[in-house]
């Protein structure tokens, strides 16, 4: 793989002595072990830029060029969801920061930790300069983005400025995790600092444990769950250690207990499992519906939503179950969004983090049950029904969004090779697609704004560019153009990463909405598509591609093409770098998305 340090290389930095404010936000950077700063210029920060190049050598952190500043927060939101570690990215001044609001809110819902850094213009009116500083400056910039971060400051002396810098390190590392905010005034970072400084010891600020469950509740919910006939659990927003993957499969089997999954997190749990109930969804598959129904304990670990879930389930009826509910969402749940979604039920809630729980609850019922499972080995979901096969396919088929999903899995066996899918469409055909390591899938953009899709996938390539994973994010033609230029960022620093442009040539989501709303007034369906399809003229998105540097092939447009297409692609990302195909498929979903009704 590519060592991002060949790239960018200072020239003649000798052996610099810290002795600016700026200097002092870089080394606290490389204390708290922030690896990377993807970041889009700008002088409100001019100072800090050179305390990364001339004072830390570009390196530990290591900056990353974007060309819009909303690619560099999706790029450290990737990075966050493949490590469940905080990246670094700097927002110029205030625009900047408007630039990048929504890629923030994207990891806000995502919950994911980011060290955001940011500047003003002189806060000292006086320095600034005519016009340009003065259009840069805000009294109070972390306002623009403090109801979806976890904390902001902006810092009035160097000293502040390294108390701030261990705070937000602790703080975003503290579940439940988030990005926070730091602005950096630009006199500050231009002013010399007093040599006999003393920084705080990063060590000594370090966040606590994972939170374990209080024991009284953890009693409790092995009581009701070694007693439950029928138990249910769904998996939600989880980390991808794959130690919590085992406990969360030794928990399932311990219990004999069906097991949901969602496709807006990580997946959480092995989908060719015996007691995987259904494929993953954006809304709950009817095999998992059916279970939920006859559950009598249902546990929540953390689940996206789960009043939305049931209310889709159960509809008007009671939830007769015993729901346990374990999450630590509600710590930072304000009223400016509804993300925290509807009140969850809880008959036991456990403000305690996920996988202290699934670990605590296995030792309690490995007592309560003498070692024992309950589990009969039988089969509780549908993994051995599966409607279609690669090998059903036709070489001259056209492609639908379930034949892209059969061909990249088809690839993945054919080359025994270890997929993270960093992103995937709606339409994407879970049925056909098995994830089976917690590294597999890492969930979609949180808060679904678009743009998102191809900046984290790059920041999860280059998350796991030293592992034997490749970073296929298969996304759409309306994500993919609304953020393509930060292809040239993939090309420039080498990155390793597939683009599998799912191209229907339309917003179809939308087309949806506007059939719904046409069939409930009984208008005409067929004009749902007026000011949503993107072709007339055809994107040439491989073409684009091209021009920024990445490798790319396309249109391809029959099933016959498309495996050896993707076997091609993957040749040049393992050779180190990135490379884009544009696929055409069909229009249409195979699993529809909910549509609101009126």
């Amino acid at each position: 793989m590519s060592d991002l340090t060949k790239f960018d290389r200072p020239q003649n930095v000798g052996n610099p002595v810290m002795g600016w404010a700026s200097d002092v936000a870089a080394e606290m950077l490389r204390r708290m072990g922030i690896k990377y700063l993807s970041m889009n210029p700008g002088a409100s920060y001019r100072g800090f830029h050179d305390s990364i190049v001339n004072y830390l050598d570009n390196k530990d952190p290591q900056m990353i060029l974007c060309l819009h500043e909303d690619h560099a927060v999706h790029i450290a939101q990737g990075y966050a969801k493949a490590t469940d570690e905080p990246m670094g990215c700097i927002l110029h001044s205030n625009v900047g920061l408007m630039h990048g609001t929504m890629g923030i809110f994207n990891a806000w819902c995502n919950r994911v930790p980011m060290v955001i850094m940011g500047a003003t213009g002189p806060v000292d009116a006086p320095k600034r300069r005519p016009w340009i500083d003065w259009i840069h400056t805000e009294k109070d910039q972390g306002a623009i983005i403090r109801n979806f971060v976890k904390y902001d400051d902006e810092p009035r002396s160097a000293q502040a400025l390294a108390e701030t810098m261990v705070r937000v390190n602790k703080t975003v590392r503290t579940e439940p995790t988030a990005p926070a905010y730091v602005c950096l005034d630009a006199g500050l970072q231009e002013s010399a600092i007093d040599p006999d400084i003393k920084l705080p010891d990063v060590r000594r600020f370090l966040p606590p444990a994972p939170t374990p469950a209080p024991q009284a509740a953890i009693d409790e919910a092995v009581n009701l769950l070694a007693n439950a006939k029928s138990p249910v659990i769904m998996a939600g927003r989880v980390k991808r250690s794959e130690k919590g993957w085992a406990d969360r499969v030794k928990l399932a089997e311990v219990l004999g207990a069906g097991v949901v999954t969602d496709m807006k997190p990580g997946v959480a749990f092995p989908t060719d499992h015996p007691l995987s109930l259904a494929p993953p969804s954006n809304r709950p598959r009817e095999e998992a519906v059916a279970a939920m129904k006859e559950a009598d304990v249902i546990l929540d670990l953390n689940w996206i939503d789960l009043a939305g879930t049931f209310k889709l389930a159960f509809g008007r009826e009671e939830i007769d179950a015993k729901v346990i509910h374990v999450s630590m969402d509600s710590l930072i749940h304000n009223g400016w969004s509804s993300d925290h979604m509807g009140m969850p039920l809880g008959d036991i809630t456990m403000l305690a983090q996920t996988e202290a729980v699934v670990e605590q609850l296995l030792g309690g019922l490995e007592k309560k049950l003498g070692g024992k499972s309950k589990w009969d080995g039988q089969n509780k979901g549908r993994t051995s029904d599966v409607d279609t096969t690669y090998a059903d396919l036709k070489a001259d088929d056209p492609i639908s969004v379930e034949a892209l999903t059969l061909c990249v899995d088809e690839a993945r066996r054919k080359l025994n090779r270890k997929f993270t899918l960093a992103n995937v469409t709606i339409g994407w055909a879970a049925d056909g697609y098995h994830w089976t390591h917690p590294l597999d899938y890492l969930g979609n953009d949180g808060g679904g704004g678009l743009a998102s899709g191809p900046a984290t996938t790059i920041g999860a390539a280059l998350a796991l560019k030293d592992t034997d994973r490749a970073v296929i994010g298969v996304l759409g033609d309306g994500d993919t153009m609304q953020g393509a230029s930060c292809l040239w960022t993939a090309a420039h620093y080498e990155i390793p990463v597939l683009f599998l442009i799912s191209n229907n040539r339309s917003n179809f989501n939308d087309e949806i909405h506007q059939e719904t709303v046409a069939r409930m007034r009984d208008r005409p369906v067929e004009n749902r598509w007026i000011g949503q399809r993107i072709d007339d003229p055809e994107v040439q998105i491989e073409k684009y591609a091209a021009s920024l540097g990445v490798g790319s092939t396309g249109p391809v447009e029959t099933v016959g093409d498309l495996l050896p297409a993707i076997d091609e692609a993957l040749k040049v990302v393992d050779s180190g770098k990135p490379y884009l195909l544009n696929v055409h498929v069909e229009k249409g979903y195979a699993t529809p998305p909910p549509a609101r009704e009126a």
